[in-house]
């Protein structure tokens, strides 16, 4: 059977002809870069460590060399920037060897603020969609709620989120909508946005179009100005999906939350324990490509659906 290999990639099984093949997809630039990273992340564990190591090892009066020195910057229990490893094991400890449902696991805490998420992403996306409908279809509410609508990001969410957990909750809302509120604050601006920017795209003379077909403004708006939005509106999730978790962490922290990753990384502040915060921070990022990778293959499969290339 012939072997098709890539624009740039070589054809066989030979350990070069992999090489070739990583290099010429994402696989192997993305790979260089993580690796980039992680040198620099080991370099400033060094040196953001080495003062706090100066000082023990003064004190004890123990000399070293630098290797043992840079050993001993990557095993502080408490250092100023952990090391990989050092992350990496905090994060096979509290996901691997802890029950998921125990209070340490960060499967229970990434659930607690996954749910979170979630909601304030459904409620954002239906309330971005409603507005720049009603934007596009009534020149008032153009007029009268896209001002307000851009506003309204301008006000710090760190402001207003313990504002917003604080008068839900005296309204026994449970947490959960609560911390979702927060999220779809931010999530629903970028999906209002980009539906307001797609449903106005199709070309005018569609528009004629369908004006000499005796459309209606409901079938004008299903028919035409809905499906030629499709692409603006999976565009507008990935950035909506990926704020939505930052919603649901910023509500989690002010508030005294006991769960979820928000009230991980406040408790790590508190005691000073920067492994744990980092592993919730590289959790919580690990989060966020999941979710924007499931929107981007959910965009290719609706968009091959309606014949459109992605």
């Amino acid at each position: 059977m012939s072997e098709i290999a890539e624009p740039g990639g070589g054809v066989g099984y030979a350990p070069r002809v992999w090489v070739q093949r990583i290099f010429a997809g994402q696989t192997g630039p993305v790979l260089v870069v993580v690796a980039a990273l992680i040198l620099v992340w080991y370099a400033g564990a060094i040196y953001l460590n080495a003062p706090q190591q100066i000082d023990r090892d003064r004190r004890a009066g123990i000399e070293r060399s630098f290797i043992d020195f840079a050993a001993a910057t990557y095993a502080q229990e408490r250092p100023v920037l952990p090391a990989p490893h050092q992350v990496a094991a905090e994060i096979w400890k509290t996901t691997v060897e802890v029950k998921p449902t125990s209070k340490r696991s960060l499967v229970y805490h990434g659930w607690v603020t996954l749910a979170s998420t979630l909601t304030g992403f459904g409620i954002g996306t239906l309330l971005g969609i409603v507005l720049a409908i009603g934007i596009v279809s009534s020149r008032t509410l153009d007029k009268s709620l896209m001002p307000w609508i851009i506003t309204s990001q301008t006000i710090p969410i760190l402001a207003i989120a313990p504002m917003i957990v604080v008068v839900l909750g005296s309204l026994d809302v449970p947490p959960i909508w609560a911390k979702g509120t927060v999220s779809a604050y931010l999530a629903f601006f970028p999906v209002a946005v980009g539906m307001v920017k797609g449903l106005r795209s199709p070309d005018p003379m569609l528009l004629d179009l369908m004006r000499t077909y005796s459309a209606s403004p409901t079938q004008t708006m299903a028919k035409l100005r809905l499906p030629a939005a499709m692409p603006f509106l999976f565009a507008s999730l990935k950035v909506a999906i990926a704020i939505s978790l930052v919603g649901a962490i910023v509500g989690e922290m002010p508030t005294g939350a006991r769960a979820g990753l928000g009230a991980r990384l406040l408790s790590g502040s508190y005691y000073g324990q920067t492994v744990q915060i980092w592993s919730a921070l590289l959790v919580a990022a690990f989060m966020a490509a999941i979710l924007v990778t499931i929107v981007g293959i959910a965009d290719r499969m609706v968009l091959r659906r309606m014949g459109v290339k992605a």
